[in-house]
């Protein structure tokens, strides 16, 4: 029995000298991990970890009431703002508005966020931490749409200095309302405004200034559009003041834009000339060819009203004249004048040719001159007419008392002619003979085209 109990005191020492070893062998290597550790920690300096691992503790968030706006009761506090426009997408006539990217940043003072540090470097965050502090009510004035970009994550950013001070900067696009004058339209500019302003502060509570003056707006060299040169972008600033709120510190992005002409050139401008120049072939047209001036006079009046409605569908409802609508109806007024021109040559020629008849009817005989044939004069007359006529004397002409606008004579076809005849026969055509209704055509080739030219150099003189 003493042996028995022997034994197991032994094999019970033997238990507890493994069990010790074991536990020392685990202490040993749990200090080996932590000395890694340490090593790794001082390496890759880590402030988060230091703060016990949260960012809220680290600013303090939670130890203040970021409800009210920084120095609360006392002055107002400043908050500077600087742009950069990204891109000008588009620019609308017919919505009057206007389409901008741009990055927003603000810069303002808040002593409640200050943390310190010992290499005095900032603190970036995304726009998470937004949510619980304070940062500017800034809108857009007069805007129509505007959003924050999200792709991938939202476009914020957020810098904290260790002195308080905070850089925040979104990246929108916004949509505003543009007013524009179009009465100088396609030949026009156009300046237009973002204005910027705090929706709750008034002057007494936020100064919203522009942190660097003019410097404060910067501007991607590739910007361009299509239709507009961008010729300048500049800032301003005053107070807006609202009946039921008070004064508020406003700022504005200006920028001049001139519309490039050559576009309108091609589209409006240079067909409705060719039509107008199309109206003028009618002019040279045989008057008694009706179907080849009618049609021609009404394809050109229907062309330029075709080349007017489109013009006006791309442009808003305006209550004024745009100067685009001058050029278009004069040159509709020139087209629809010579289709009328025709219209006074038919009419003159059919109450002429009624006349003839009359005259045919009421002396229907050739006063006994054999082979004779009647011929009508218009001021054009060649020397064998002059000496068909020689013959002729004054009491065997139509009377006085019969003068018609046309005159038809009888002519004898006599060979017995000579230069003493012929040197009569001037004097009494010089009386006799009336102009033909022709003769509007004739001056319609100069006076209609003259007058076109002279329209052109006054409109491009006052509105180029």
């Amino acid at each position: 029995m003493p042996y028995f109990t022997k034994l197991l005191l032994l094999i019970f020492c033997l238990v507890l000298l493994v069990e010790s070893r074991k536990h020392r062998r685990r202490r040993w290597t749990s200090q080996l991990e932590v000395q890694k550790a340490s090593h790794i920690y001082k390496k890759n300096h880590d402030v988060t970890k230091t703060r016990k691992g949260k960012t809220e503790q680290l600013l303090r968030v939670d130890d203040h009431d970021f409800t009210m706006r920084p120095a609360f009761g006392g002055p107002a506090i400043p908050v500077g703002v600087d742009v950069q426009v990204e891109s000008l997408d588009s620019i609308s006539e017919v919505d009057m508005d206007f389409t901008m990217t741009l990055y927003l940043r603000h810069y303002w003072k808040d002593e409640r966020l200050s943390f310190p540090s010992t290499t005095n470097k900032s603190m970036t965050f995304d726009g998470r931490l937004v949510k619980k502090i304070w940062v500017p009510d800034v809108f857009f004035v007069h805007s129509k749409r505007s959003f924050i970009h999200d792709t991938t994550t939202d476009n914020i950013m957020l810098r904290v200095f260790p002195d308080g001070h905070v850089l925040y900067s979104m990246r929108i696009t916004v949509t505003a309302m543009c007013n524009m004058d179009f009465s100088r339209f396609p030949l026009d500019s156009q300046t237009c405004s973002l204005e910027l302003e705090s929706y709750a502060y008034t002057d007494e509570d936020l100064m919203l200034y522009w942190k660097n003056g003019n410097e404060s707006l910067k501007t991607d060299e590739k910007i361009s559009l299509s239709q507009f040169l961008i010729q300048k972008f500049h800032t301003t600033s005053r107070l807006a003041f609202y009946s039921s709120t008070g004064w508020y510190n406003r700022l504005y992005i200006n920028f001049t834009l001139r519309r490039h002409i050559f576009f309108f050139l091609l589209q409006t401008y240079f067909p409705a000339t060719l039509m107008v120049m199309l109206s003028w072939v009618s002019f040279w047209i045989d008057r008694r060819a009706v179907p080849a001036r009618v049609s021609l006079g009404i394809t050109t009046v229907l062309t330029m009203s075709t080349i007017i409605t489109g013009v006006n569908a791309s442009m808003p409802r305006v209550s004024y004249i745009k100067a685009v609508d001058i050029y278009l109806w004069v040159s509709f007024v020139f087209v629809f004048l010579s289709v009328l021109e025709y219209a006074a040559v038919n009419y003159l020629t059919t109450v002429q040719e009624r006349k003839e008849r009359k005259l045919r009817e009421k002396f229907p005989c050739t006063c006994g001159i054999p082979h004779s044939k009647t011929m009508m004069l218009d001021g054009n007359y060649s020397e064998s007419d002059a000496n068909s006529l020689a013959g002729y004397t004054r009491s065997q002409m139509v009377p006085e008392e019969e003068k018609q606008e046309k005159m038809v004579v009888h002519l004898a076809m006599s060979n017995a002619s000579n230069s003493s005849r012929k040197r009569g026969l001037k004097g009494h055509v010089g009386l006799r003979i009336i102009q033909n209704t022709h003769a509007i055509d004739k001056y319609s080739r100069l006076i209609f085209p003259g007058t076109y030219i002279f329209f052109n150099l006054i409109y491009w003189s006052v509105f180029s």
